[in-house]
């Protein structure tokens, strides 16, 4: 099961290159939110969080969607033998059809603000979503871009624009902050800005593509070809939704907070302030979940395309070997993300986010990233089999449970209620999945025996970092907690906890070692795993 055996080098390359660029652009997204956080507090937090998910939504189906469905069908007319100028004119279409597609969300945006900011109870949002409205403008020619670049195998023009696009972002948003909050207090201000920041990258991200095509550009002739529009369409329509539709899950169950926590609380007879500050700490936990959320993002990205490439051939056991090491390989980590962060969270919490306040809630809110590495991963493969109608439904469905979660279990118990209704929905969904891809795989991906070392590593890592807790409020024993303490204790208790859960792990060989090669930097794990578990 050596990646070499493939015949696909280049194409592994450019899928590569892809994977180190989302992933730098994830863990870029997750951690400028704490010192943002940090800026603001949690008032300022909770601003920019209520209105973060509509603007996300178009950035995740343009760049994950749209451009990967455009990849899809551009090099499908490829291999069917179609000219250029054929595939000159279905871009056309396609980039006419965003066109549109922009122009009615930038209108729904801007023009209803007012209606959106209202239904989340507070009308002083209603600036934020206009100035995030102007995103919507971006969709057409990114994706186009992208998409080409994509079909080409020009992978580099796609992976650089992505880490250029967020850097810029995440620079304009901080130091665009740092600058406003010395003139102002408001902090609508400052998340009218971090709005600004996400149109500003977008735009950075469309210049740097253009100047690559500017580079590689050569005179074409001016052939008009007729297509058929509506065909191009459906097909861009439903791979851009099926492609991006397990990034978009977050943003709607976000979307869904947005539009039901702060309402909810007010209704409860809370005031404002401090709903504001409540929601803006349960938001804490995302940025949380998106680092927990790295591994099984790399996973999919790195795995899956081996997936697609095996599940074409007929000969031999063709993909079943990759599901069954992708399942494993999301369970170990999404288990050893979530618990590592249970274990140490009001410690976590404090050195991040200046306070420990909710721990209990973000306790239960990072227990997502077990579904959610499950999910992210099975719909992932789901694609590489174009299987995507059933898969859509659950994720539906999912929404359906967080809306409905939310409308019964905030008023009951807060906003503890909130984080619960977005697990049920996310654990229902991952075993739909797990039911249904093993049903149409007719094999099972785990044997007991992995299950049972798993829970020996959990236990180990627990122990490891109960004991360790311990022994460091003895050593502090009459020293006041402060914020310094919390950096030390989370630090020192994120490397035992991690250093005991992989060494059990490797001691109990959870994973082979030629399956630790498969895995985004496993070579490492995979040595640290013989050496183990030589004989002496």
């Amino acid at each position: 099961m050596s990646s070499q055996s493939f015949g696909m080098k280049s194409y592994m390359k450019g899928a590569l290159l892809l994977t180190v660029a989302a992933l730098i652009v994830k863990m870029l997204s997750a951690i400028y939110r704490v010192p943002y956080q940090n800026l603001v507090g949690d008032q300022g937090f909770y601003v920019y969080q209520q209105v973060y998910p509509f603007i996300a939504f178009f950035v995740v189906w343009t760049s994950s969607g749209f451009a990967v469905a455009i990849s899809k069908i551009l090099a499908d007319m490829e291999a069917q033998g179609s000219s250029p100028v054929e595939k000159r004119a279905v871009t056309r279409v396609i980039f006419n059809y965003l066109l549109v597609l922009s122009i009615v969300f930038f209108c729904l945006l801007f023009f209803g603000a007012n209606s959106l900011s209202a239904l989340m109870q507070d009308t002083q949002l209603a600036p934020l979503l206009q100035v995030g409205s102007f995103v919507t403008l971006c969709m057409p020619i990114l994706a186009v871009l992208k998409g080409n670049f994509q079909a080409n195998s020009m992978m580099k023009p796609v992976a650089y624009a992505q880490v250029f696009e967020q850097m810029v972002r995440v620079a304009v948003i901080l130091i665009g902050t740092v600058i406003l909050l010395s003139f102002t207090q408001s902090v609508y201000e400052a998340g009218k800005m971090a709005i600004f920041g996400t149109v500003i990258g977008e735009v950075a991200g469309i210049i740097l593509l253009l100047l690559y095509v500017k580079r590689n550009s050569t005179p074409k002739e001016h052939v008009k070809v007729n297509v058929k529009a509506w065909p191009i369409i459906k097909e861009v329509t439903i791979y851009s939704i099926s492609i991006s539709m397990s990034g978009l899950l977050l943003l709607c169950f976000q979307l869904v907070d947005s539009f039901t926590i702060y309402p909810s609380l007010i209704e409860s007879g809370m005031e404002k302030e401090q709903a504001m500050a409540l929601k803006g700490i349960y938001d804490r936990g995302q940025p949380l979940v998106q680092l927990g959320l790295v591994i099984a993002s790399s996973l999919s990205l790195a795995i899956v395309p081996l997936v697609a490439f095996k599940a074409k051939k007929t000969s031999g056991r063709g993909a079943l070997p990759f599901i069954q090491l992708t399942y494993r390989s999301s369970l170990l980590f999404g288990i050893a993300a979530s618990l590592g962060l249970v274990v140490v969270m009001p410690y976590v919490n404090e050195m991040l986010f200046t306070t420990d306040a909710l721990s209990n809630v973000l306790i239960i809110y990072v227990m997502q990233i077990i579904p959610l590495s499950i999910i992210l991963t099975f719909t992932a493969i789901l694609q590489g089999y174009s299987k995507l109608k059933l898969p859509a439904i659950f994720l539906v469905t999912s929404i359906a449970i967080k809306y409905v979660g939310n409308a019964f279990l905030i008023a009951q118990f807060g906003i503890v209620g909130a984080a619960l209704a977005s697990n049920i929905g996310l654990y229902l969904t991952a075993v739909a999945l797990i039911i249904y891809l093993r049903k149409w795989t007719k094999a099972a991906f785990a044997t007991g025996q992995f299950y049972w070392r798993l829970l020996l590593a959990s236990i180990a890592m627990i122990v490891a970092v109960e004991g360790a807790i311990l022994l460091l409020n003895q050593l502090v024993e009459g020293a006041s907690f402060s914020r310094i303490t919390a950096v030390l204790y989370s630090l020192l208790l994120v490397g035992v906890g991690a250093f005991t859960f992989m060494t059990v792990v490797a001691k109990l060989r959870v994973l082979a070692e030629k399956e630790w090669f498969l895995i985004p930097l496993g070579r490492r794990m995979a040595a640290y795993q013989l050496w183990l578990n030589r004989k002496k």
